[in-house]
């Protein structure tokens, strides 16, 4: 996965086709409320790739996906408020055309000059977008002379602005390359997959254990151990024979859980303990209970505290550790503590010689809440493309880029 980036091409006086990862939170689905962006990480993550092409001569035509509109003109997903966003954030002016593809966008493009900005409508909004439609992807690549992926979590989608335009790009002979956060996490994540220091700690939350089966497989090919918390841990818990109570339980993954219990032997470390109440509520009532004395009528919604000992007992010595999934409802507070102490843990870490990678989704969210983000070796931005990558899988956006 060693690709070029734009440090390898001459960017002077060329036209980039940037696809950016400006799917961003707003504050409304109202088209009559005024919408803004609530949190610009997103924008900001993308700024090294923009002003290092800025700097250097470019001119940028800027394309990203926002939310998922139903409709080719949803316009509660229009990128006029991340327009404006990026505008503030980057302190030049942005021209903004709500439009994918047509005559006007062509001739804003061909219009550009060094140190313009030219953000496209949402790329949704086209329907040749989630087909990767040729015709599409050729027009992308016609507006430019180089073509930059810097979305990492539209990676794993083969769509017309990541895949097909690359293609596009290349086959009129112009350079396909990655930008400065592509490049990160495609530096970061391999370390992990390729050869991975040891020892090596994979940590799983999150609800569910059947959208991460692939990956459970890969990480018993590679990982030392397997620390496994939140929803996803009382599938296995009931595998093993003990009664969950209202836990949630995926029924249907029981014999896969069973199956992976098998080939883990010794390598997956489940909860000893869990905090468990009746509702998931800030002021319902919790307790710790162990996971062979559950309640019949209490749910597990955290890990508890020896549980949280365990992990540090067998987290102590790793060189690389990647976590993807919370250890509960953390976005409820008094289910938090175990995710939160948990990114207190691996921050300590770090500060100790350890690699710890956050694999992006309400992983990355929750070192965010705790204000740890900093403190890691690497979170990702994309959660989709971060657990396929992990799996082992080639990310259409990825394999498509320029090699070294």
């Amino acid at each position: 996965m060693n690709k070029q980036t734009i440090s390898d091409i001459d960017v002077s006086g060329k036209k980039v086709f940037v696809r950016v990862d400006f799917n961003t939170p707003l504050s409304s689905k109202d088209p009559q409320a005024d919408i803004t962006v609530t949190d610009d990480t997103r924008i900001r993550a993308a700024l090294p790739t923009l002003n290092y092409l800025l700097d250097h001569g470019a001119a940028l035509i800027l394309a990203s996906h926002l939310g998922r509109p139903k409709t080719a003109d949803d316009v509660q997903f229009a990128m006029k408020p991340v327009a404006r966003k990026l505008e503030e954030v980057i302190g030049r002016p942005v021209q903004y055309i709500p439009a994918v593809m047509n005559d006007k966008v062509k001739q804003a493009a061909a219009d550009l000059r060094p140190g313009d900005i030219l953000l496209l409508e949402n790329t949704r909004f086209h329907p040749g977008e989630k087909k990767n439609d040729p015709q599409l992807a050729a027009d992308f690549a016609a507006l430019a002379d180089v073509y930059v992926d810097d979305a990492f979590g539209s990676a794993h989608r083969p769509d017309a602005s990541v895949d097909g335009a690359a293609r596009a790009m290349r086959a009129k002979g112009g350079p396909a390359v990655a930008g400065f956060l592509m490049n990160a996490e495609i530096s970061a994540l391999s370390a992990a997959v390729e050869n991975p220091p040891r020892p090596y700690v994979a940590i799983m939350g999150g609800a569910k254990i059947s959208d991460k089966i692939k990956l459970i497989e890969n990480l018993l090919d590679k990982a030392d151990k397997i620390l496994i918390g939140g929803g996803m841990a009382n599938t296995f818990l009931k595998a093993q024979g003990h009664n969950m109570g209202r836990s949630l339980v995926e029924e249907d993954a029981l014999p896969e859980a069973k199956r992976l219990l098998g080939l883990a032997a010794d390598r997956l470390i489940l909860p000893v303990d869990v905090v468990t109440a009746t509702e998931v509520s800030a002021g319902a009532p919790s307790e710790v209970e162990m996971v062979w004395a559950l309640s019949p009528d209490k749910m597990a919604l955290d890990i508890g505290p020896a549980t949280l000992e365990r992990f540090n007992a067998e987290l102590q010595g790793a060189q690389l550790v990647v976590w993807n999934g919370p250890m509960g409802v953390f976005e409820v507070e008094q289910f938090a503590h175990g995710t939160n102490q948990l990114a207190q843990m691996l921050a300590e870490m770090v500060d100790h010689g350890a690699q710890v990678i956050i694999g992006g989704g309400d992983s990355a969210a929750a070192v965010r809440a705790a204000g740890l983000t900093d403190k890691m070796t690497h979170v990702s931005t994309g959660g989709g493309a971060s657990l396929e990558l992990l799996e082992g899988k080639e990310l259409p956006g990825v394999a498509v880029l320029d090699g070294k």
